[in-house]
């Protein structure tokens, strides 16, 4: 397995958002450096030779319709019969001419299409990439307050908005602008200046009609896109959650509220439709309306005598050549502006700084001895509710020390700070007299393993998810933590061994067994700095007893931080802080706790009753498996 050779670009931290208002203009401007990037010239290149192209292929076009014009003159020489084999050789030759001209249009809109698939495609990798990239800078609170299924929601749409933007801006907008030119012109210099303002009335009254239509249907596809965000998110929480639905038997309420999501979004994507079919039928009469009066005054002008019948043919031609580019505005507009509704949450997203962010000039953090100091550290997620209150404690490098306290003292705070996924609002954490604060994020938790009470694992094998620790690790080094970690063994009678899979979210695997790839990958990354966040709390006494053992040998010898829940996990620890209401209230060994008499000799009772009654229980139920059964024959 070896790492990936593509580097991963670095996300902006600071980017104008995209309102719902925003002009065209202001998207292309911030899609512009994707659509011409500046160490890629040959992508400019491929852009260049697109336009080349697409010029070419906009001559063509409108060379097409002549032809058909001088085919039907030649069939009807100015009404005058002429010799028959000149006929038929000039109009053969017309509609040879014809028909190359209807090829090389051809060619040339697909090798232009060809040329610049490269360049939409890469502005859309790039995009994409660059906000994924952002997602994963964003802070904790900011995804803590969001939904995972609404995020990729986000970033699929805004994905396909993206190319979408890109080929209608370069593709599709600026020629047809040009190719509205070029058939007004042939009209005012083929024809007079009344075809030229029936023309222009009716593409101002078809792109009035476009706009205010579209701009109607803006809020209906906004409907649209939030109940399908709606549904996207119910479905994928119910789907992490399939194990809590079977255990309630909620089967039919999980269809039931997926429904309602569902109904909601049918109802929307209805009024979308029907107002997509308004949109048509409006801008097919409106065009249809043009057409007739261009029409009827070619056909006033062949009975003065003014126009041949090759020039009714041209007209109609001419104007069904008009119609694509026109319809083209019309979808170009309305294309767009849903692409912008699409792409505005994306751009939102890297709009967003991260709540935690390095400091100008910050260095990785120099760790010699690892001790972890906190000085008066205060915090609160909101000010209303402080969480800690001026904790102050030192774990001295190479000791472990130990944080109990009931649930919400905030145990599991003191680790996100640890790892700046907060910062307090007073006080400071300092690791060998360095305030964490001044250092690199990404250095710091380099430093730092993490063996976590809810251990999530990826959706790929159990080898993958052990190297996650330090993924230039050989397939030795990766098998030696595995072995330290004690699952080795059950790698090896598992089919597949380090190539099995282990499920979404790791449920293929138990829970013990989950703890043990936890502690495998943080024992191949070999951190000097160890914090366990209850790293044993959901595990029963058996499996607890023997992930100890694991958990004792990664620790020995590390600085160690462990929060902890069962209180028999901690007895051996350096020094045990009991956390209450935010603040620090006992602190010592086990044994000086227990002699204190206080909140910590509490905790110990309730536990040892807890676990007797636990004990009896168990060896209840192998004495009624031992007890031998009595059958009585009738």
């Amino acid at each position: 397995m070896t790492p990936p050779k593509a580097a991963v670009p670095k996300a902006q931290t600071s980017r104008p958002a995209i309102k719902a208002e925003s002009s065209l203009f202001t998207t292309v401007r911030l899609l512009w450096p994707y659509m011409w990037p500046q160490d890629r010239a040959d992508l400019k290149m491929r852009v260049i030779g697109a336009m080349v192209l697409l010029l070419f292929g906009k001559l063509v076009t409108l060379a097409v319709p002549f032809s058909f014009k001088w085919i039907t003159d030649a069939l009807t020489p100015g009404g005058q019969p002429a010799p028959l084999p000149e006929i038929l050789s000039g109009v053969v030759m017309l509609t040879i001419i014809y028909g190359l001209l209807r090829s090389f249009m051809q060619f040339f809109t697909q090798g232009r299409d060809a040329l610049f698939a490269a360049v939409s495609m890469f502005a859309t990798r790039k995009l994409a990439t660059e906000v994924f990239v952002h997602m994963h800078q964003l802070s904790l609170r900011y995804h803590l307050e969001r939904k995972t299924g609404g995020l990729t929601r986000v970033l699929e749409r805004g994905r396909d908005a993206i190319h979408q933007i890109v080929r209608m801006t370069m593709l599709t907008a600026a020629p047809t602008i040009v190719e509205f030119s070029m058939i007004l012109a042939v009209f005012f210099f083929d024809f007079d200046w009344r075809y030229v303002a029936t023309v222009c009335v009716m593409i101002l009254a078809y792109l009035k009609f476009t706009w205010m239509a579209t701009d109607w249907r803006i809020g209906i596809r906004r409907s649209v896109n939030e109940s399908d965000t709606d549904a996207n998110v119910k479905a994928i929480d119910s789907l992490l959650n399939y194990e809590t639905v079977k255990y309630f038997g909620a089967e039919d309420r999980e269809a039931e509220r997926y429904d309602k999501s569902m109904e909601r979004y049918e109802r929307n994507s209805t009024s979308s439709y029907v107002s997509l079919a308004i949109l048509n039928s409006g801008q097919g009469f409106i065009f249809s309306m043009g057409l007739m009066v261009v029409m009827i005054l070619c056909v006033m002008g062949i009975r003065n005598g003014t126009n041949t019948i090759g020039d009714f043919v041209l007209i109609n031609a001419m104007m069904i050549q008009l119609y694509q580019p026109l319809n083209f505005m019309g979808m170009v507009y309305r294309e767009i502006k849903q692409a912008v509704i699409d792409i505005e949450s994306m751009f939102h997203i890297l709009g967003q700084n991260p709540e935690i962010q390095d400091k100008h000039g910050a260095k990785p953090i120099d760790i010699d001895r690892g001790a972890i100091r906190f000085e008066n550290v205060q915090f609160s997620y909101d000010p209303a509710r402080a969480i800690l209150k001026g904790v102050s404690f030192e774990v001295p490098a190479g000791k472990t020390v130990a944080v109990v306290g009931p649930s919400g003292a905030g145990k599991s705070t003191i680790s996100r700070l640890l790892f700046r996924f907060y910062e307090p609002q007073s006080g400071r954490i300092t690791i060998d007299g360095q305030d964490i604060r001044n250092v690199t994020q990404r250095s710091l938790r380099d430093k730092i393993g993490m063996v976590p009470q809810d251990t999530v694992l990826f959706n790929d094998t159990i080898g993958y998810n052990i190297r996650y620790g330090r993924w230039d690790a050989t397939d030795e080094e990766v098998e030696e933590a595995a072995r330290l970690a004690q699952i080795d063994n059950f790698i090896k009678l598992v089919p597949g061994g380090y190539k099995a899979q282990v499920g979404e979210r790791g449920l293929k695997l138990s829970g013990g067994e989950k703890q043990r790839v936890a502690i495998a990958r943080t024992i191949l990354k070999s951190p000097p700095i160890l914090l366990l966040d209850e790293a044993t709390s959901a595990l029963d006494s058996f499996t607890e007893r023997e992930i100890q053992s694991a958990l004792d040998r990664v620790s020995s010898g590390r600085t160690t931080l462990v929060i902890a829940h069962r209180l028999s996990t901690i007895i051996n620890a350096d020094e045990i802080l009991v956390l209450d209401a935010g603040e620090i209230v006992e602190r010592g060994t086990h044994e000086q706790l227990l002699a204190q008499g206080g909140i910590y000799n509490s905790m110990w009772n309730r536990q040892r009753e807890v676990d007797a009654a636990q004990e009896t229980l168990r060896r209840a139920e192998e004495e009624e498996h031992k007890a031998p059964r009595v059958t009585v024959e009738v």
